[in-house]
């Protein structure tokens, strides 16, 4: 077992720290908001810091899940960061969605302070995080990979290392852009069996076994149907990955028409008041342009 300090407890960030916990690791968290790191101590055991160096210090992996570009750089380089409490040797691993441009720019930072630094975003939703079945994509050395993932075991069900510093990032951006074109289907596919008169629930009954087969279909179509949109991975962050997805498709050249599509999609639910709204509400703004 290891000392590991895990840096942001949201909704991804709280299970995946207490699952760190009950495989028997010796961890300590830091939240921006000192309380939730208090209730998660009062739940899970171990101990919290005020900064992310005082989290960091003496810890053997340092994991971290917070919000952006910007906030992965104020844990990790800012006021107080860990790398200035990280002692040579140790590694850093990033599960925040980030731009690969960032990452890189980390990994250069951890270099310079002989700290490993691993990206390693997520997928599964904030119920892959709370029943530790997450897949994990990573990207950085071989070897410092190879140390981190027994650690990153205790959420994933899948853990890969897809290339160096920055390919865990990228393929990350893979996954967001073919949710977004897949939910957009469902969405479609789901509208044209309420105005064919259909019964939706029926119709993937029957097709989910198919070909046209998904998660997204499997695990969202009745919550669309039911106009519930409240449980699942919030628009504004899949806003803010997809300008990552097409921000970096400038650079290497990708044509993504359907995805810049979508995006423009969800700014409308952003519009409609559901920027906390999941994914699956592009079906919200179809119902919405029958009214």
């Amino acid at each position: 077992m290891a000392k590991v300090a895990f840096l942001g407890l949201g909704v991804m960030g709280y299970p995946m720290a207490g699952h760190l916990a009950k495989a028997g690791h010796e961890v300590t968290v830091y939240n921006r908001t000192t309380s939730k790191a208090e209730k998660w101590v009062a739940e899970f055991g171990g101990n919290f810091g005020k900064t992310p160096a005082e989290a960091a210090k003496d810890a053997e992996f340092v994991m971290a899940c917070v919000g952006n570009d910007d906030d992965l750089r104020s844990v990790c380089t800012g006021a107080d960061g860990a790398f200035s409490a990280m002692a040579a040797g140790t590694v850093f691993v990033d599960h925040t969605t980030v731009s690969a441009a960032v990452t890189r720019e980390m990994f250069a930072a951890a270099a310079d302070a002989q700290i490993a630094f691993v990206d390693a975003p997520v997928s599964g939703g904030q119920a892959g995080a709370e029943n530790g079945q997450l897949v994990v994509m990573c990207g950085g050395d071989e070897a410092e990979y190879a140390r981190a993932e027994p650690v990153i075991d205790a959420y994933a069900k899948l853990c890969k290392r897809l290339g160096e510093s920055g390919s865990g990032q990228l393929a990350k951006m893979v996954n967001q852009i073919c949710i977004a074109g897949l939910v957009q289907g469902l969405s479609e596919g789901l509208h044209f069996a309420e105005k064919a008169g259909l019964d939706g629930r029926a119709v993937i009954e029957v097709i989910g076994g198919g070909a046209a087969g998904s998660w997204q279909m499997v695990n969202r179509h009745e919550t669309m149907l039911d106009g519930h949109f409240e449980h699942g991975f919030a628009v504004d962050w899949m806003r803010k990955d997809l300008g990552i997805c097409l921000d970096t498709a400038e650079e290497n050249g990708a044509s993504l028409p359907v995805t810049a599509l979508v995006d423009q999609f969800y700014k409308e639910v952003q519009k409609m008041g559901g920027g906390r709204w999941d994914t699956s509400s592009l079906f919200a703004r179809l119902r919405k342009l029958d009214s």
